[in-house]
């Protein structure tokens, strides 16, 4: 791992562009951190999170969601549309970018819907939207019509952007709200088959191969999405995924009776969650997201079946899978980055621009999520030891986070 004093070695290891600009950086505005006891590390990049804004501003905004992602050492992040009004069309797009501009912390690219309102019926304005948008998804929803797909795919390839796909069959789900296993079946829930994700997977990749459009996959979660893609990636398919910290780290024997625990998808089985480690080890799995997806207390405190899902992991995700994954072994700290910071910019081409964080590895501390800076307060990680500690973060060359 490199230290704050010795940034060459993630130039090297890494890529990091910005490294000699935060040796310089922190000697002159913060010399205290360019010690052996603390860890330049470049800006984390999340493809994957919800903040809420325009809509549902009292479960996030784009001021606290970015606040909340410069606490957790990230300086760009993706944000998805499900939102009110939906960015399907340029003239509802532009609430969105006018809150980004006027208020976001960090860099905010906004996705552009696929269809209107995601109702899955018809195609969005993607052409007028494409300057201003990352890619295009649903996410939240499945699109459920391989045709509607279909067309998508055709014209986002023209417009040379990614289409970022929520994989889930509605007429498999079945009113599931946890995973169909162990523990759904011993407390009496009901559950979510894994057939719900790996299938419109498979028949997304089919598209891809008749299209050629370049395709990203949410927030997978079971062994099988693993082997599908990476058997079409040895195939040569134009594709990437990303799963997010909670699916490595945990499974349904973690869960509880409370909404905490509850999100989409779902937590899986325990030979799932080994399997996404195998696939982000062996590069299946290109993407570590947070799917941050916050919700107000009320809305999260109505247990696993009436609780809405989703659960905030901007504040905690570094720590989490530092802790679980660096520490024991499983990877090593450059490969973290990698999924963190280097192939998000490399897929979606979102450059460094003077970004870094700077870490205290040592620092343990009990997860209190009374002290995060997003609104949400929903996480699995509450009450967890974690080892982890972002004390600055710098975007564009300017502080938007120090301890």
């Amino acid at each position: 791992m490199a230290k704050a004093e010795n940034t060459q070695a993630i130039k090297k290891e890494n890529g990091f562009c910005a490294c000699d600009f935060a040796k310089e950086f922190l000697s002159v505005n913060f010399p205290e951190y360019n010690s052996p006891h603390f860890t330049v590390i470049p800006g984390f990049c999340d493809v994957h999170v919800h903040f809420r804004e325009p809509g549902f501003l009292y479960k996030e905004s784009i001021l606290s969601g970015s606040m909340s992602a410069a606490r957790g050492g990230y300086t760009d992040v993706c944000t998805m549309p499900n939102l009110n009004p939906v960015p399907d069309s340029a003239e509802n797009l532009e609430l969105q970018l006018k809150a980004i501009k006027e208020t976001a912390k960090i860099r905010v690219h906004p996705y552009g819907a696929i269809t209107v309102g995601q109702k899955g019926e018809q195609l969005a304005d993607l052409e007028a939207m494409a300057e201003k948008v990352i890619a295009f998804s649903d996410d939240g929803r499945g699109v459920q019509s391989a045709e509607m797909m279909r067309s998508a795919m055709i014209k986002a390839k023209a417009l040379g952007k990614i289409i970022v796909a929520h994989c889930e069959d509605n007429s498999l789900l079945n009113g599931g709200y946890i995973h169909k296993g162990e523990y759904a079946l011993k407390h009496g829930h009901k559950g979510i088959c894994s057939e719900s994700e790996y299938l419109p997977i498979a028949r997304d990749i089919e598209l891809v191969k008749q299209t050629g459009c370049a395709y990203h996959v949410c927030h997978i979660s079971t062994k099988e999405s693993v082997d599908i893609i990476r058997k079409a990636k040895s195939e040569g398919v134009n594709i990437t995924c990303e799963t997010a910290p909670h699916y490595l780290i945990m499974d349904d024997s973690f869960l509880k009776e409370d909404g905490r625990f509850k999100m989409n998808p779902p937590l899986r089985a325990k030979e799932d969650r080994l399997a996404l480690i195998e696939g982000i080890k062996d590069g299946t799995i290109d993407i570590i997201a947070t799917d941050h997806a916050p919700h107000s207390l009320e809305e999260k405190s109505k247990g696993l079946e009436g609780s809405a899902f989703g659960i905030v992991g901007l504040e905690t995700a570094f720590a989490a899978l530092y802790t679980y994954l660096v520490k024991t072994g499983v990877i090593t700290l450059e490969k973290l980055i990698e999924l963190m910071a280097q192939n998000p910019r490399k897929r979606f081409n979102i450059p460094f621009s003077n970004d870094f964080s700077v870490w205290n590895l040592n620092k343990e501390y009990t997860v209190n999520p009374d002290e995060f800076l997003s609104k949400g307060r929903s996480t699995p990680f509450e009450g967890m030891r974690l080892t982890g500690e972002c004390v600055l973060t710098v975007s564009n060359g300017k502080v938007v986070y120090k301890l």
